[in-house]
């Protein structure tokens, strides 16, 4: 156990030693985020924490044996010190042999570490995920900030092409002032854009492990949507499935009954192990009060303890646990119905986001086929450089319109597999040949 709290401890620390830039691709950091995420590390260690707990519980099963000295000068007829005669040397041991009640704690406590297991593998995928979408946001901003610089030196060229025009009279000079507009606006945005790229960065950065001052790249790789399911009905069977947190439900309510039934079982009789060892004094002078006198002494046996009246206490105690379960079978038929809902709810949005990509992509084609003409026509000298300039900046916020939808389409796959419990394994696949 401290040897797996030492190797967290120190893997949480390695990351904030110096700033850097690191180049990675989603599987790349979906596996660093796994290995070195501090929200991952602080739900192992509850994990460690729950398992623990179980052997404190199981304690009293196993011999407790206890070894002192009770030696005292005696003065008159011996009298015992905690129950014992003064002795040179004390020895007690106890251990249950039969306690029902403690083995529903035992169990109880098992079932909680079993909960605790299942919520660490649903944090991992929650980090997966948001790992995921952070990676695709910022290789958003990424290219959100290099075609707003595009987008800059193409508003510059318009406007040095302007500045000729008015100097030989060609354009008012109000015409001037508005591609200075233009270009100020475009600079700000691009600025914008490449404050909110370092940030995403930065945040990428955070959830993977390293330091405040380390940014995380994406590497730019091409990959494909996450396949979809069969069907929605078979979605919707899977995510039911593979619910970690209707799992950990179901683990509660065990638990609670589990608790239930360790009250319960306070009205039966208890069975301990008890045995005590006293090596006794030659000066306390036990031989002019007793008849038989000897200096080694020992007992070994059983206590057996059988309540009466267990009070009102035990049946308040179940009542508690019965209520608890109860709220907990609410949540989970509440949590079922949520899943369905959102698994139909992702399906809409993948086919809402997959009509905005292709209407993007329509839009991008006749905006490059529009590029194209102007072209042509500034070759036959029918239009000015400006106007083709201007055509190459609404080439570029297509391209911008047309990432958004791609990047909506994959996330809203990528949110679906979280859905169907496919991400882990679907991310881990991710870049491989």
């Amino acid at each position: 156990m401290w040897r797996s709290i030492t190797l967290i401890t120190l893997a949480l620390s390695a990351g904030s030693m110096h700033a850097e830039v690191y180049t990675l691709t989603l599987r790349q950091a979906v596996e660093r985020a796994l290995q070195q995420n501090p929200e991952i590390a602080l739900a192992h260690l509850d994990e460690i924490k729950a398992r623990e707990e179980v052997r404190i519980q199981k304690d009293p099963f196993s011999p407790r044996v206890t070894v002192g000295t009770g030696l005292a000068y005696t003065n008159g007829f011996p009298l015992s010190i905690d129950g014992a005669a003064p002795s040179v040397i004390q020895a007690h041991a106890a251990q249950y042999l039969f306690n029902r009640q403690q083995s529903y704690v035992v169990a109880e406590y098992k079932e909680e570490a079993r909960g605790a297991g299942i919520a660490a593998a649903g944090k991992r995928d929650d980090v997966a995920y948001r790992t995921a979408t952070l990676y695709m946001d910022t290789e958003r901003s990424g290219r959100a900030a290099e075609m707003a610089r595009k987008e800059v030196d193409s508003l510059e060229k318009v406007l040095e092409t302007v500045r000729l025009r008015v100097q030989d009279g060609r354009e008012l000079p109000i015409e001037g002032k508005r591609g200075e507009l233009n270009l100020a606006r475009g600079r700000q945005v691009a600025e914008s854009m490449e404050a909110d790229r370092d940030s995403d960065q930065t945040s990428l950065a955070l959830v993977l492990g390293y330091g405040a001052e380390d940014r995380v790249r994406p590497a730019g790789e091409e990959r494909a949507a996450p396949p979809m399911p069969e069907s929605e009905d078979a979605a919707i069977e899977s995510a039911l499935g593979s619910s970690k947190e209707l799992r950990r439900l179901e683990s509660q309510i065990v638990a609670r009954g589990l608790e239930g039934r360790a009250a319960k079982a306070a009205r039966l009789p208890r069975v301990d192990l008890v045995a005590q060892y006293g090596l006794f004094a030659t000066f306390n002078h036990y031989q002019d009060y007793f008849l038989r006198y000897q200096r080694n002494n020992g007992e070994l046996g059983v206590s057996v303890q059988v309540p009466l009246l267990a009070g009102p206490g035990v049946s308040a105690q179940v009542g508690q646990a019965d209520a608890e379960a109860a709220k907990l079978r609410i949540q989970m038929t509440e949590k079922r119905n949520q899943i369905t809902a959102d698994v139909r709810k992702e399906y809409r949005e993948i086919r809402k986001a997959e009509a905005a990509r292709d209407v993007a992509r329509l839009d991008l084609e006749l905006a490059r086929e529009q590029l194209s003409v102007n072209l042509s026509q500034l070759e036959e000298g029918r239009i000015l450089p400006r106007q083709v300039e201007e055509a190459r900046i609404a080439e570029s916020d297509k391209w911008v319109a047309f990432y958004d939808a791609q990047y909506a389409v994959e996330r809203a796959h990528w949110s679906l597999a979280r859905q169907t419990g496919d991400l882990l394994a679907v991310l881990k696949e991710t870049g491989r040949e």
